[in-house]
């Protein structure tokens, strides 16, 4: 019963989620409450924060058997790539306009549209998958030991990550046209595939 409680929150929060960065959701604070529009992103990013809070911590609070955990040698694995994961967080950062990203600029040039003016800019990272974040956020999901309210949250951010990248991409679409549909044909999704990737003249080419 906990399990399906934390699935169903898991599921409340990706429909709040969606919806309030959804370009309908933006538009609309926009018009009913223009002097609100700078401070969208930020409300919206505190808002993911604090709901994504509690359904974390039940995740962890929740008592339930270990379904597996990582034995021996396999943990010290598990663990560095966990740190890589963490590492390439850390680095694709700076390819980010982290200002935009996290609503500030918005805020400081008083921006009113409903969406940011962020360019098509890939990282090094970008060459081998489209959403390297998510890539990285996988890794970190699963690489932990798992009893079953680790993995119902386990499932249900792996289901998100998929479904949020593909309403994400209509975005980006919207945004960057054929650039980023000739993109979208070059680079995997999530997952690196050796025979899907750009070289680094490539990726310059499209922008990065």
């Amino acid at each position: 019963m906990n399990a399906l409680w934390l699935a169903l929150a898991w599921l409340g929060y990706a429909a709040l989620h969606s919806t309030l960065a959804s370009f309908g959701a933006k538009e609309w604070a926009a018009r009913r409450w223009p002097a609100f529009a700078p401070w969208y992103r930020l409300a919206f990013n505190a808002v993911a924060f604090v709901t994504v809070l509690p359904i974390l911590w039940a995740s962890y609070a929740i008592e339930a058997p270990m379904l597996w955990q990582w034995p021996g040698p396999w943990r010290w694995l598990s663990n560095g790539l966990a740190l890589a994961a963490l590492a390439g967080f850390a680095a694709t950062a700076r390819w980010y306009d982290m200002g935009t990203f996290l609503g500030l600029r918005q805020i400081r040039e008083r921006e009113r549209r409903p969406d940011g003016r962020e360019g098509f800019r890939l990282s090094p990272f970008h060459r081998f998958v489209r959403h390297p974040w998510y890539s990285f956020g996988l890794v970190l999901v699963w690489t932990g030991d798992k009893n079953l309210p680790l993995l119902v949250s386990a499932l249900a951010i792996s289901i998100y990550f998929v479904v949020g990248s593909r309403l994400e991409e209509k975005k980006l679409l919207a945004l960057h046209g054929d650039a980023y549909r000739r993109y979208m044909e070059r680079v995997p999704g999530l997952i690196p595939l050796p025979w899907k990737r750009l070289s680094a003249a490539e990726a310059r080419a499209f922008g990065g």
